[in-house]
This record gives structure tokens, sequence and C-alpha cells, in this order.
């Protein structure tokens, strides 16, 4: 399996696939810094707002990784109850089924089970945060005129994990502790999709009821 190891603090902590590091004392990097401090603040709302003065690509292309990178140490923590035979379809509940198509590689929708979709779906994502094309990291390289789409469909990718996990593998959750870690990370992904409108609200219908009580909270 391709259970990956690092340390967080000593707790020595699994992901899914490699963390994406963000290159320290670069800008995206005192971007990344400026969002753990807002986000410290427990105002959620105000946290996923552009901050003053910069560029919006560059804002959705940090959280983005961050995401990603959320999104891996989450499923990591329950790959072992998200199994072949626990999961043999993609799904988030009895309503919602997923098929892999990338378009590359993968050009008609493939039916399969949930760990090899998730599997395809971030090492897919880790492809597209690793070219320097889509996603540059050296300051001054301009974001492509497609980085909008690229973000958006990511983002969307992403989102089935979250669903899969929570209508699959709450439980493993709620035993392994995490929920508390899961649904502050939801929250933020869903409060920052929404502040730029990168999810069509169709894709958002697994977690609707969630997203809705996440929200009302906030008033």
């Amino acid at each position: 399996t391709n259970f990956i190891f690092y340390e967080i603090g000593s707790r020595s902590s699994k992901t899914f696939k490699p963390k994406k590091n963000i290159p320290e004392g670069s800008h995206q990097y005192e971007l990344l810094k400026h969002a753990e401090a807002t986000l410290g603040s427990g105002n959620l709302r105000q946290a996923v707002m552009l901050p003053e003065g910069e560029d919006l690509n560059e804002w959705i292309a940090v959280n983005t990784v961050d995401f990603f990178n959320q999104i891996n140490m989450l499923y990591g923590t329950i790959t072992e109850f998200c199994t072949e035979i626990s999961c043999p379809v993609m799904s988030a509940g009895p309503r919602y089924e997923y098929h892999w198509a990338d378009g590359t590689n993968i050009k008609k929708p493939i039916k399969c089970s949930a760990p090899k979709y998730i599997d395809y779906l971030m090492t897919w994502v880790q492809d597209q945060l690793d070219d320097e094309t889509l996603f540059p990291s050296k300051i001054g390289v301009p974001f492509p005129k497609n980085f909008m789409s690229v973000a958006k469909t990511i983002l969307k990718r992403l989102f089935r994990v979250y669903a899969h996990i929570y209508h699959q593998h709450f439980d493993s959750v709620i035993q392994l502790q995490e929920e508390a870690h899961l649904n502050t990370s939801f929250k933020h992904f869903i409060f920052f999709v929404q502040e730029f409108n990168l999810i069509d609200r169709r894709e958002l219908a697994p977690l609707q009821d969630l997203i809705e009580k996440l929200g009302s909270k906030d008033r």
C-alpha cells in the first residue's frame, strides 16, 4: 500500500499520498500562514475572504493545496476501513455514485471501487498541483487563463472524498475521535467554495443537509 508517513510534531501521521509542500519563504507560504492565522480567530466566513490586495488565483491555489493536504490526511486515517469489499463502488449514500474519468488516461467513465476511485482522484489532483504551468510556484510566473476551471474541477472532485467519508465511514471517524477534525475541515472547505462560488450546487447535493446545518450556526 502507498501510505506515506511524515511527522507532525512528535506524532507520526499517515497521509494517503505525499503531502504537497508550499516552499517556505515564498509569497504563497506567507499567504498560507495568513490563512492559518485567520482560521485561528474562529470566524470562518471572514477567514476565507480574499485578503486585501492579494491575487484571487493565488489565494485559490494556496487554499486548494491546503485542502488537498487536509483530505489526504483525513482519508489516510480511514483507508483500512475503505476497501474493495466494504466499498465496491464509489458512492456518497444510496443515491449518489461516481464513475472515474480524467479526460486523458481514462476518457470514458469507469465504475470502480471507492479506494481505487480515490486513488485515481488524489493522484490526478497531485499531478495538477505539481504542474508548474497550472500551479506556478515561482514569483512573477502568471497563472494560466484556464486556472479557475482547473481549480473548480479539483475542488469538485475533492468534495467527493468528503462526501464518501461522511456517508460511508462516519462511524469509523467517530471511533477514531476524528469527527471534530473532519467537521472543521469540511466547514472551512464549504465556506471557501461558497465564498468564491467554486462548486455547482448540484454537485454539493450529497451533503446538502450538513452544509445547511454548518451554515446556519454562523448566521
